[in-house]
């Protein structure tokens, strides 16, 4: 079997434009306003039982961890089409149609980034993913579940994701 998966994040233009312009509003006017925030809260007093401090604080982690995560993306994304995979085989940036654990599933393989709202998406690293990733309609595979438990697999279809 051909390799079809590489350790990279297939943007499309728009969504690394996006996910650019995100990244440059935190980094710059988002981290000034999260810094003002936490100064005035800081100049009502007692920190320890000041509510708007400890808000601002907590936005101020998730705003870095967010900015962490954007810029580990963008390092390793790859801007265009991903190579085209032989037709009606699971790879990223397909749309799979698959009965998992007796439930009829349609998710996008990739990522959230690309998708946006409206499909679900599992990552090509996730153990789903590494479970279906090369598979083509009619084949079956398996993965284990969080609990240990062996969930099945069966790829009824696949067509490529258009954005």
């Amino acid at each position: 079997m051909t390799q079809i998966h590489e350790n990279v994040t297939w943007l499309t233009q728009e969504a690394y434009d996006r996910l650019k312009h995100e990244l440059d509003f935190l980094t710059g006017e988002g981290r000034a306003e999260i810094v003002s925030r936490i100064e005035a809260a800081r100049e009502e007093g007692d920190l320890k039982e000041n509510g708007g401090y400890h808000a601002a604080k907590d936005e101020q982690g998730k705003r870095e961890a967010r900015i962490r995560q954007l810029e580990q993306l963008l390092q390793s994304a790859q801007v265009g089409e991903p190579p085209a995979a032989p037709e009606g085989v699971v790879a990223p940036g397909t749309i799979v149609t698959a009965k998992v654990a007796g439930e009829q599933m349609r998710f996008l393989l990739g990522s959230r980034e690309v998708a946006g709202d409206g499909i679900e998406v599992y990552s090509e690293k996730s153990p789903l993913g590494v479970a279906i990733l090369g598979k083509r309609k009619g084949e079956t595979a398996s993965y284990a579940a969080p609990n240990g438990k062996d969930i099945p697999v069966e790829i009824l279809s696949t067509e490529p994701f258009v954005g």
